[in-house]
């Protein structure tokens, strides 16, 4: 016993001098480690981000995808800012820069999915897919030699396969009407262009059309190309359609204001903390400085498109007519990360020419209530009555003196309510169903080779009444789960056969022709032929109320 307890006080000291040693080695790990990095997070400000983010990929328990986390990360980020500042992966990128670039590369063809395969909706004039061969109403079944049909078959993956670098090839397999045999195409990818401007057409004979759907890089020269063309027709009146136009490129918007704008007048300016005020001016070259105008516009109305639209009101060159337009006043700047994803980050806010900022009203932080905007809008009754508009902005006046508001979208000069007449239950339910869109398609596909006897809208249009497609869709959606309501039916056949009716010339004709169609019973667009017709597209200016004499006494 007392051998053994000699020896424990012998390996004592040794015993603690190791324990210290261990316990500094231990000690500086952990500093290092957590207690450093702890002071980093702390202390350095911007780098706290980074810092986590490298702890995480260091020492989290499991394999953590950090690009992945990142995108996560950034929106919510750039959500607190406001609505319009977002970030865009790299995977989405590439889509939106071919929306403003206004071309693609690609084969040129529209098309839908039904039943787990693609249909040729349109091929594109003169575009890659028709000098192949290809025809609307061809199913491709078969792409690179390989089946393409079933689940595998989603609107993104066909995108992918079909898209590719201009001059590539890729082998297409279709089945074509009436034949069985599965024919093949080689097709070369080309640059395909996507247009801003829909339609550019006579309303009469006096009153040119102008349908622009955004604002991209080509934008204003397809412009000039249109006002060439209603020029061979000797139009001598104007009606910009801006509806559902949603922006893009202010530099186009400005463009385009700056032809219908006498020299030195203000068409738009941006300002922001960082941004100085910057003014954008009409340089007096215009070619369409004196001809009368109207502006059509609807709360999906914005960006650039307000732009166009506020200059014109606040300018007085132009009558404004629709509903409030949507609200976005701020300026992005787009920002490219190495990785191709890329940051919009708000800039500047815009003022129109009176000095407003048609910004509606956001929360920083909550963008719940600013995405419901539209829908409580609806609710209110501001789509129905020009009483039910709120107006969160001053008052400004045009340069005659006209009362216009900022603070939320344009304000119309001529508001035209949305007509429900004759909407009901039914016809609600074949709209948001999508029973009408596959309805017109395959009407459009069993029909093809009498449809393809008209090359005219209004040729097709008789033709199509006379068909009575309201009833046949009323048996197709029968026998698809929406049960047939006559009397519903007969309420709302005038809005069914103008949307069926609409779509199949769609379908067989272009966007022009649709539009042409869906135009002839508008009521935006007949308010503006009434005002057009009454020279009365030049605002006014407003009469003062003449002061009163005081009685004598």
């Amino acid at each position: 016993m007392n051998i053994n307890k000699n020896k424990s006080n012998r390996y004592m000291p040794l015993l603690m001098a190791v324990s210290v040693v261990v316990g500094i080695i231990i000690g500086s790990f952990y500093a290092n480690h957590f207690g450093g990095n702890r002071l980093n997070i702390i202390n350095s400000g911007s780098n706290r981000l980074n810092n986590l983010l490298h702890i995480i990929d260091d020492q989290y328990v499991d394999k953590v995808d950090i690009d992945s986390l990142v995108d996560k990360a950034i929106p919510t980020i750039l959500s607190e800012l406001d609505p319009h500042s977002v970030y865009i992966n790299a995977k989405d990128a590439q889509k939106v820069e071919d929306d403003l670039k206004g071309s693609f590369s690609g084969i040129g063809i529209e098309f839908t999915i039904r039943q787990d395969t693609i249909r040729v909706q349109n091929v594109i004039k003169n575009g890659p897919a028709e000098r192949a061969g290809l025809l609307a109403g061809d199913k491709i079944v078969s792409i690179e030699g390989k089946p393409f049909v079933g689940k595998i078959v989603t609107n993104e993956e066909a995108m992918h396969r079909l898209k590719g670098q201009k001059d590539t090839k890729v082998k297409i397999g279709v089945l074509r009407y009436g034949s069985r045999q599965q024919k093949y195409f080689t097709v070369t990818r080309g640059e395909i262009p996507q247009k801003s401007i829909s339609a550019a057409y006579m309303l009469n004979d006096a009153t040119g059309y102008i349908r622009i759907k955004s604002f991209g890089e080509n934008t204003y020269p397809e412009m000039l190309i249109a006002l060439a063309k209603l020029s061979q027709n000797n139009f001598k009146d104007l009606v910009i359609d801006l509806r559902d136009n949603g922006g893009g490129y202010l530099t186009s918007a400005v463009q385009i204001a700056n032809e219908f704008l006498p020299q030195n007048k203000l068409i738009v300016y941006t300002q922001g903390r960082k941004s100085p005020r910057k003014d954008y001016t009409s340089d007096g070259h215009g070619s369409y400085q004196s001809i009368p105008l109207v502006v059509l516009i609807n709360e999906n109305t914005a960006s650039a498109a307000e732009i166009l639209a506020g200059a014109m009101q606040d300018n007085d060159r132009a009558t404004i007519i629709g509903r409030r337009s949507f609200g976005k006043g701020l300026v992005q700047q787009q920002l490219q990360f190495p990785d191709g994803s890329l940051i919009r980050l708000t800039i500047a806010r815009y003022y129109t020419p009176s000095g407003r900022c048609i910004q509606k009203p956001y929360v920083e932080g909550s963008n719940e209530s600013y995405a419901q905007d539209l829908l409580s809008r609806y609710q209110h009754g501001e789509y129905f009555s020009q009483d039910s508009i709120k107006h969160t902005g001053p008052a400004y006046h045009t340069g005659i003196g006209r009362i216009v508001y900022g603070g939320g979208g344009i304000t119309p000069d001529i508001f035209v309510p949305e007509d429900t007449t004759n909407i009901t239950s039914y016809y609600k339910e074949a709209m948001l169903s999508g029973l009408i869109l596959q309805f017109a398609y395959t009407y459009t596909d069993d029909n093809r080779l009498k449809l393809n006897n008209f090359k005219e809208m209004m040729e097709m249009s008789d033709y199509l009444v006379k068909q009575n497609t309201v009833e046949k869709f009323a048996s197709y959606a029968n026998d698809h789960g929406l049960h047939r309501r006559n009397l519903m039916i007969k309420k709302s056949h005038n809005l069914l056969e103008r949307f069926i009716n609409s779509r199949i010339i769609y379908n067989m004709l272009d966007e022009e022709a649709w539009m042409q169609y869906v135009n002839l019973d508008d009521p935006d667009v007949n308010r503006a032929l009434m005002v057009l017709k009454a020279n009365a597209a030049f605002p006014k200016k407003p009469m003062r109320k003449p002061l009163r004499k005081a009685k004598k006494r």
